[in-house]
């Protein structure tokens, strides 16, 4: 009997839930990195062994992890997103232009025969490889530079990159989708792009009908017919039948047709599902009931919305927002995954001694927040040997070659500014505001007091 595993990711950690083909009674593993945001997970078709994992909070950044055997165990691998040449601008909220920005990532996506390969999506919007299994990133400047990237614009959450959908007869040909820019097709590797948005109208944009300034949710295909796609758009659902160079409407009787989640059966390419939500200010599903709808399979082209399957109800709370359909491909039936969250699994490692520590050299004393600790795998106070004078930047250096997992989470990774929710103190004095090559206090160079790495807290 074939064996189902369900990644779940929330936005305090992530869960793996397994069961045979019945489906009947679920063993459930987690939390998984308890306390961290999950943006994505996704398993590699290759090796279904491997995983990827998207892990971010506001307080530490991004942290992306792999799995070599199915969740188990887990190891940090590369974090290091830089955009290629100079980036450049895109628009702002208010129409001025914006540098680009790295946040975070909002998708992974495995190659579908090598599992060292993996695409990731990021924001500020642009599209990463890695081919060594996620130690390594190297952007495909080509979206990023598509003509119209200048006039992008973010959404509500950001100028996200939030899908990826690989051609399964074309390993040239990859789709993605880009909240509020639209959706783009390269035919040659991600070496070059161009918008498939014909057929897309927008009324909340300057020009309905424009090329490129779509708020795209989300896109799905079948396996089986790579040139069919399915849209779930701010408002509208969409159907391509030509890899995306038309859209029309499908949106039929839905009660709205604004929406997250978009998802195409397993085994019937023409049956769909979503999830509707009441309006774009009114983030809920209708009358608080959370229903999945699914498309009248057997009339072509999914034309209309008609067969409702309410997947849980909540006794007249408002469920929380979903974003996506998770599905098991080899079972028919559908799963639901919380807003942008995912799954992973860290195991306990010995913190290790300072690394060429010579007899004479003073010690530096660093205290991590909890959560820093788990993700360095830094069982209590860290000792580091730091050549020169002892300044903020010295130690936060030395910190970043002994635990290259934390590159990004304390300082920001191109500009190396402390992050705002991060704060640095020693001798009871707060060190956050004071620049980087400031000596820091005698007591902490001669490794009588610690340097303490702090989150900021918030509260009433």
């Amino acid at each position: 009997m074939s064996k189902v595993r369900v990644l779940v990711g929330t936005r305090k950690g992530a869960f793996i839930l397994t069961a045979d083909g019945k489906r009947e009674q679920w063993d459930v593993s987690g939390p998984h990195f308890p306390g961290w945001e999950m943006y994505h997970l996704k398993g590699s078709p290759a090796d279904p062994n491997r995983i990827y994992a998207s892990q971010s909070t506001s307080w530490h950044g991004q942290v992306v992890q792999r799995s070599d055997d199915g969740g188990a165990t887990w190891e940090p691998v590369g974090n290091k997103f830089v955009y290629e040449g100079v980036p450049g601008t895109h628009q702002w909220y208010d129409g001025t232009p914006h540098p680009w920005e790295f946040a975070r990532v909002w998708h992974l996506e495995p190659s579908l025969t090598d599992p060292d390969t993996v695409y990731a999506g990021v924001e500020d919007a642009a599209l990463f490889r890695s081919t060594d299994g996620g130690r390594s990133w190297y952007e495909l400047r080509g979206l990023r530079e598509h003509g119209s990237g200048s006039s992008w614009q973010p959404g509500a959450g950001g100028m996200c990159l939030h899908t990826i959908l690989l051609d399964p007869r074309d390993a040239q040909r990859m789709f993605v989708a880009i909240s509020s820019a639209g959706a783009f097709r390269t035919d040659d590797g991600g070496v070059t792009w161009r918008a498939i948005n014909r057929g897309l109208r927008s009324e909340s944009i300057p020009d309905p009908d424009a090329e490129v300034g779509h708020c795209v949710h989300r896109i799905a295909m079948h396996r089986s017919r790579p040139d069919v796609l399915y849209m779930q758009k701010h408002w509208d659902v969409m159907r391509s039948d030509d890899a995306g160079e038309s859209w029309r409407e499908v949106s039929g009787n839905l009660p709205t047709d604004f929406g997250f989640p978009i998802d195409v059966h397993a085994h019937e390419p023409e049956t769909i599902y979503v999830v509707p939500i009441t309006s774009d200010s009114q983030h809920f599903v209708p009358d608080g009931k959370l229903r999945v709808y699914r498309s009248a399979h057997q009339r072509p082209a999914a034309a209309r919305l008609l067969r409702e399957r309410a997947a849980r109800r909540d006794g007249g709370r408002r469920a929380r927002l979903v974003r996506h359909l998770l599905r098991h491909d080899r079972r028919t039936g559908v799963r639901l995954g919380r807003r942008r969250r995912h799954l992973a699994r860290d195991r306990a490692r010995s913190p290790g001694r300072a690394l060429g520590r010579g007899p004479d050299a003073p010690v530096i004393r660093v205290v991590l927040p909890a959560h820093l600790r788990t993700l360095a795998r830094a069982g209590g106070e860290v000792q580091l040997e730091v050549g020169g004078a002892a300044t903020q930047r010295a130690v936060l250096d030395a910190l970043e070659s002994r635990y290259p997992v934390l590159q990004g989470t304390i300082r920001d990774h191109v500009t190396h500014k402390r992050r705002p929710f991060m704060r640095f103190f020693a001798c009871e004095r707060d060190l956050s505001h004071e620049p980087p090559d400031t000596p820091l206090p005698d007591a902490v160079a001669t490794g009588a007091e610690p340097f303490l790495i702090v989150g900021a807290m918030a509260g009433g």
